[in-house]
C-alpha cells in the first residue's frame, strides 16, 4: 500500500509555494535584475572569474622550501668529554687528536646535539645521545626473520647508544635503545619537540 499525501496537506503545500512564487515576483530585487541584464551578467560573470582565480590561487602548488645539505656531522671524544665536528657519512668510532680509548679503539662517537630554538647558542643546545657501531654486527646484514620493522628499528640496525649519564652502550634497536630515542625527542614544558642542529 503506498503512501498518500492527504488532500488537506495537499492543499496546504500548494497555498504555500502559491504565496512563495507571488513573493518572488514581487521582490525588489527580482525586479532590478530584471531592469539591469547587463549589470547583472557582468556581476555573475566577476563573481565566476574571482571564484575561478580563488580556486588556481589554492590548487597552485607551493614551492618546496630548499634542502640544506651539511657537509659535517657532531662527534663527541669519549677521552676528553669535548664535541667537536667531523666530516659527514663517517662511521663510528672515528680517530680523534686524543688518541684511542683503552681497549684501543678510536674515541670519537657521533653525537646527536638537539636544540629547541632557531639558532642557539651553546647553552641552548644539548647533547641528546651517543651513537657508535656495534662491533658484533654489520649495519649491511639484512633482517631475516621475515617480520616487518619499524624505521627507527630498521635505522638502529647495527648501532649503539647510549645517554652521557649512561655507562653502558646499548643496542639501538632494542626496548632500551627505542626508549633513549623517544627521550630525547619528547616535546619540552612548551609543547616543542627538539630538532638536530648540525654544525656549521
Amino acid at each position: 500500500m503506498s503512501f498518500q499525501i492527504p488532500d488537506w496537506l495537499r492543499y496546504d503545500i500548494q497555498k504555500k509555494l502559491e504565496r512563495l512564487q507571488s513573493w518572488w515576483k514581487d521582490l525588489a530585487l527580482r525586479r532590478w535584475a530584471n531592469d539591469n541584464p547587463k549589470l547583472v551578467l557582468a556581476m555573475a560573470s566577476a563573481s565566476v572569474l574571482l571564484l575561478l582565480v580563488s580556486v588556481i590561487w589554492l590548487a597552485w602548488p607551493e614551492e618546496p622550501p630548499p634542502v640544506v645539505e651539511y657537509e659535517k656531522e657532531w662527534f663527541y671524544d669519549l677521552n676528553t668529554g669535548v664535541l667537536f665536528s667531523a666530516q659527514k657519512d663517517q662511521t663510528p668510532p672515528i680517530e680523534t687528536p686524543s688518541g684511542p680509548l683503552p681497549d684501543g679503539t678510536p674515541a670519537g662517537v657521533r653525537a646527536y646535539v638537539l636544540t629547541y630554538v632557531d639558532e642557539p647558542n651553546e647553552a641552548e643546545r644539548f647533547i641528546a645521545f651517543l651513537e657508535t657501531t656495534d662491533p658484533r654486527t654489520r649495519n649491511d646484514t639484512p633482517d631475516t626473520t621475515g617480520r616487518p620493522v619499524s624505521g627507527a628499528k630498521q635505522w638502529g640496525r647495527g648501532k649503539l647508544l647510549r645517554r652521557l649519564k649512561d655507562e653502558r652502550w646499548v643496542p639501538a634497536n632494542s626496548f632500551y635503545g627505542q626508549a633513549i630515542l623517544k627521550e630525547a625527542f619528547t616535546p619540552n614544558e612548551n609543547g616543542e619537540t627538539p630538532y638536530y642542529y648540525p654544525p656549521k
